[in-house]
């Protein structure tokens, strides 16, 4: 499925040649299942899947999910599950190259703080063991480590990877040695602001690490031809039994990858980057008549978005690092508009769903999107995320736009009466600068919306909002701030909200 990682690096590998067997899920406490293909020619690839295992298998207050009677799937995975899978790599196939990648690799590629833990761990490449480290997308840097390794030839240097070496090359810049960033000491916090200010995936970057350096060479810069040669692939979209919580997407499809929005609590600025790159209409519309044809199609297409729907055809080529608040980024969602009529109009197509959720500040550029969607896109309602109600929480969120809120609110409410159509709310508690009288705020708030859901917020690792945890400092500024450590304090946030609500 074109939605799993997995599936897209095993096509894009076949497609240029190569063969590739997948080892799912193996059973982590024996050696049988990472023995069942033998021996590779070239590479073990080896990620934990679409979210970081202790993330899968731990709720925001520590708890094991398994436990969680509202999770529809439980994890089978071991704790820090891409170590784990390297270990028993390591011991059962001497000399054979390692290449670690996923969700879990990308975002642990340097010292990071683990709040399972409560600690600063070293770079998971050396963790692990690992010959080279893919981080973001990684369909080009695959491919090429493959083609490298069938020649015999040196893996470094490949775009959207790291490797460990004992020198820095010329041309990369040196975050803060992991030696000063692990001390619990006032300076050693405000270099891990530094750091994690420093952060990026457009740059050449190394990290000292004792005797050794972690080098990330800065990632691909995909085009829009690469992402329809990726989705054009031919995926199966077969649900097994076992995945059925996986059937309200069988019929997604992506248009574009990136998000500018730059959440602080978000890892998509340091994954798949902060620039949008959309696939051509074309290829989208082919893929939908594809769809058409598939056994279990019956006219519905799950989702048409990316990380945030609306920000199809935003693509920018600029070097600026806000394209959000950018004067010269066409925002009229009008490639967007002139698709959805398109798709709209092919054959056994009954209605195309969006899921992926929009960014309310951007659609209030475009009225005509508003009515687009709320006429033809939404099924009884439209999720949004404003997150939270307080100014300066939402501040440290990067998500200062309740003024923007209220109007879009206010706006869709004009557009959906007559459809009988409503919005429902994200939001989050527990944020670094939200405190018992935020949430109490946020409880009034939520007299006058409907709630989807609110969620602790929960620390991972290389977000702005994790630094803010660690340190209690805001890292632009390093004043200060409120940050609710105890379960206690969580839990009682959440509550009062939910008492409210």
């Amino acid at each position: 499925h074109p939605l799993c990682s997995t599936g897209i690096i095993s096509r894009v590998l076949e497609k240029n040649g190569f063969s590739v067997g997948i080892i799912e899920q193996p059973d982590w406490k024996n050696n049988k299942d990472f023995l069942k293909l033998g021996k590779p020619n070239l590479f073990f690839g080896v990620t934990s899947g679409a979210m970081d295992s202790m993330i899968d298998n731990y709720t925001p207050l520590k708890k094991e999910r398994q436990y969680d009677k509202y999770s529809k799937y439980i994890s089978k995975k071991p704790d820090r599950a891409v170590i784990v899978y390297c270990n028993k790599l390591k011991e059962n196939f001497k000399g054979i190259p390692i290449v670690i990648g996923g969700i879990e690799s990308s975002l642990r590629r340097f010292g990071h703080y683990d709040y399972w833990i409560n600690d600063i761990r070293r770079s998971i490449l050396l963790d692990s063991r690992a010959d080279i480290l893919c981080y973001g997308n990684s369909e080009y840097s695959i491919t090429e480590i493959a083609k490298r390794l069938k020649k015999n030839m040196d893996i470094d240097g490949i775009e959207g990877t790291c490797v460990s070496a004992k020198e820095i090359p010329k041309g990369f810049e040196e975050l803060p040695d992991f030696e000063s960033i692990s001390k619990d000491d006032e300076q050693s916090k405000k270099n891990f602001c530094r750091m994690q200010i420093m952060f990026s995936n457009s740059k050449n970057l190394a990290q000292k690490h004792g005797n050794r350096y972690v080098l990330q060479h800065k990632m691909h810069d995909y085009t829009t031809k690469e992402l329809d040669e990726i989705y054009e692939l031919p995926y199966s979209r077969d649900i097994p039994a076992k995945a059925d919580y996986f059937k309200g997407m069988q019929f997604s499809i992506v248009t574009h990858r990136g998000c500018f929005g730059r959440c602080s609590f978000c890892s998509l600025p340091l994954h798949q980057g902060i620039k949008i790159v959309s696939r051509s209409e074309e290829s989208i519309l082919n893929e939908i008549k594809q769809l058409t044809k598939h056994k279990d199609f019956r006219g519905y297409i799950d989702d048409l978005g990316g990380p945030s729907a609306n920000m199809y055809g935003m693509d920018c080529k600029l070097k600026c690092d806000d394209c959000l608040n950018c004067a010269k980024l066409d925002k009229s969602h009008s490639r967007l508009i002139h698709l959805l009529r398109k798709a709209r109009q092919i054959k056994n197509v009954k209605k195309i769903f969006i899921r992926s959720g929009i960014r309310y500040d951007l659609a209030l550029e475009s009225e005509e999107y508003m009515k687009e969607i709320s006429k033809h896109h939404i099924s009884g309602c439209l999720k949004i995320a404003p997150e939270h109600s307080d100014e300066d929480v939402l501040k440290l969120m990067n998500k200062n736009y309740l003024g923007k809120f209220n109007k879009f609110v206010k706006k869709f409410n004009e557009i959906n009466k007559p459809l009988n159509q409503y919005l429902k709310c994200y939001f989050m508690t527990g944020h670094p600068g939200c405190t018992i009288e935020n949430s109490k705020e946020l409880a009034k708030f939520f007299e006058k919306i409907n709630v989807e859901s609110v969620q602790i917020f929960t620390p991972t690792p290389m977000t702005l909002s994790t630094c803010m945890y660690y340190t209690g400092l805001n890292p632009y500024t390093l004043e200060k701030i409120y940050v609710p450590y105890t379960y206690s304090e969580k839990k009682e946030q959440k509550r009062i909200v939910y008492r409210r609500k």
